[in-house]
């Protein structure tokens, strides 16, 4: 049975929400940064894709450390932690030596990327788990207010896609991450001294071994999101940026910002877009109106709606041949829509976790269902090098469809609830 709904818990949620933007803008800026620095540097599509893999390898193993540190030790304690460590992963990067061997460079970007990683989950781990006990019962309070969080960070992690953009064209690599390192430890003080009561405290009697899942539902809902998120991510991370790259910079200094602020409008564009639809998506569904056993079947019926998207756009590039003006603006066109779609499809996941999710273990579950979310962003960014390495722009979203296959399976055996548990 869940928890009373606490008295301010409309103040917790805009602070948590706060604090949930700041960190999601600086994640957003620095993954611009890092990826378009390091290509003019003259990595290669696989070297870009392990710059990022540790990160996505520590949000694997930090949700389910996470969903017990929160369950133990309270939810503010871990949201503090993870803006802390984002601050002191900044300002680690600013001291790479551009000097440094290659092999030294890539290491210490990993490793930096992995502490990144680290905060990003505890982070939001807190943030996700604490709409469990703050969102009002009954006309679909709880899709609404998680719709809301989840939409209005992506979005904001959007602008920070393009900010990261145009902070390195504008200031350089090591200005701009010194000067994020800054505003987000602002920030951090700044929640810490206004943060109001209405959160849950730490349990002390939680256990690690409670993390996995005993839960049909959650683990089916688990691996569906694995391969939810590796079909975007296999051609959001390196594929789409680096074949725009090659087709919008001409090799100049001039051409090469130019091309940052492209290729940085629109990961932007599409992740304020995925953003904007992710928070509508209850009143697109109805959602106040129909019961949790009428949303289910959504979840794989908007899986179904992707899968042939990616296909149909990795034929058009293998069939185009040299790019030109009308397929790019085909790709643009076809990812938008692909976002649009994956934005509903990813809401519908996050109201189901929180609605399957137990009241007291509510960390542990959202910490196990995000732990498959970093796996499936781990495999995507893997598969995003390797698969650009081999076949192109086209080999990232014919895989991409391979992953909408294997989510959709996995999300056609999801049960409506019973008393006592799932059907």
């Amino acid at each position: 049975m869940s928890a009373a709904r606490p008295e301010n818990a409309l103040g917790a949620y805009v602070a948590v929400t706060a604090a949930y933007w700041a960190f999601m803008l600086t994640d957003g800026a620095l993954r611009m940064l890092v990826l378009l620095h390091f290509h003019t540097l003259g990595f290669s599509p696989v070297q870009l894709a392990y710059l990022f893999l540790l990160y996505e390898l520590a949000g694997v193993i930090t949700n389910l450390c996470a969903g017990w540190i929160a369950a133990r030790f309270g939810m503010t304690s871990t949201l503090y932690a993870g803006l802390g460590l984002q601050v002191a992963a900044l300002l680690a990067l600013a001291a790479l030596d551009p000097g440094w061997a290659l092999w030294a460079s890539v290491a210490y970007v990993m490793a930096v990327q992995g502490a990144s990683g680290v905060a990003k989950d505890l982070s939001k781990t807190s943030a996700k788990s604490a709409v469990k006990s703050l969102a009002p019962t009954g006309q679909g309070g709880l899709f609404r207010w998680v719709a809301v969080l989840t939409g209005s960070k992506n979005a904001v992690k959007g602008l920070g896609f393009l900010l990261g953009a145009g902070l390195l064209a504008t200031f350089g690599f090591v200005t701009s991450v010194l000067a994020m390192a800054a505003v987000l430890a602002l920030i951090l003080a700044g929640v810490a001294l206004k943060m109001p009561g209405g959160l849950p405290g730490g349990r002390k009697s939680a256990k690690f071994a409670e993390v996995f899942s005993k839960h049909a539902n959650i683990n089916r809902l688990s691996l569906a999101r694995v391969f939810l998120f590796g079909a975007r991510d296999v051609w959001f991370v390196v594929g789409i940026p680096i074949y725009f790259y090659a087709v919008l910079s001409d090799g100049s200094e001039a051409g090469n910002r130019a091309a940052f602020f492209m290729i940085g409008s629109f990961m932007a564009v599409w992740t304020i877009l995925y953003g904007a639809v992710q928070a509508s998506a209850p009143k697109l569904l109805r959602a106040a109106e129909r019961p949790e056993a009428e949303l289910i079947p959504e979840a794989r019926a908007w899986t179904g709606r992707l899968f042939a998207l990616p296909l149909l756009l990795a034929v058009t590039v293998a069939l185009a041949g040299t790019p030109g003006t009308w397929l790019t603006v085909s790709l643009v066109a076809g990812l938008l829509v692909f976002g649009a779609i994956f934005a509903v499809t990813s809401a519908l996941h996050s109201y189901l976790i929180l609605a399957f999710a137990g009241g007291e273990r509510v960390t542990m579950d959202v910490g196990f269902y995000y732990m498959a979310n970093a796996a499936g962003r781990l495999l995507g960014t893997l598969m995003s090098g390797v698969s650009y390495q081999l076949g192109g722009l086209p080999a990232c979203l014919g895989m991409a469809s391979v992953f909408l296959g294997v989510s959709w399976l996995a999300a056609r055996r999801l049960r409506p609830e019973v008393e006592g548990g799932a059907a």
